[in-house]
C-alpha cells in the first residue's frame, strides 16, 4: 500500500511540475508577443480637437444643458414611480 503512495505522490508531483513549468513558459511568451507587439504596432496619434466636436458648447459640461437636465428628471422621476414599493 506504501508503495501505491508514493508512485501516486511521484506521478502528482511530476504532473504538477509540468503544469507550473507550462504557466511559467505561457506567461513569459505572453510577455514576449507584448513586447513585440508594441514595437511592431506605431503609437496611436491622438486626434486634434477641434470647435465642432462639443454639442453643449465650448469647454461646458453636458449637466450646464437644461434640456438635458429636464430629461433626465422626468426619466428618474418615471422610473421611481414605476419601482416604488
Amino acid at each position: 500500500m506504501t508503495e501505491l503512495m508514493g508512485n501516486a505522490l511521484d506521478l502528482m508531483m511530476v504532473g504538477m511540475g509540468f503544469v507550473f513549468s507550462f504557466l511559467i513558459i505561457l506567461v513569459f511568451v505572453t510577455m514576449l508577443m507584448s513586447l513585440i507587439a508594441t514595437r511592431i504596432a506605431p503609437a496611436e496619434a491622438k486626434p486634434a480637437r477641434t470647435g465642432g466636436d462639443n454639442r453643449t458648447g465650448g469647454g461646458s459640461s453636458p449637466m450646464d444643458d437644461p434640456k438635458l437636465m429636464a430629461v433626465i428628471s422626468a426619466a428618474v422621476s418615471k422610473y421611481r414611480d414605476r419601482h416604488r414599493q
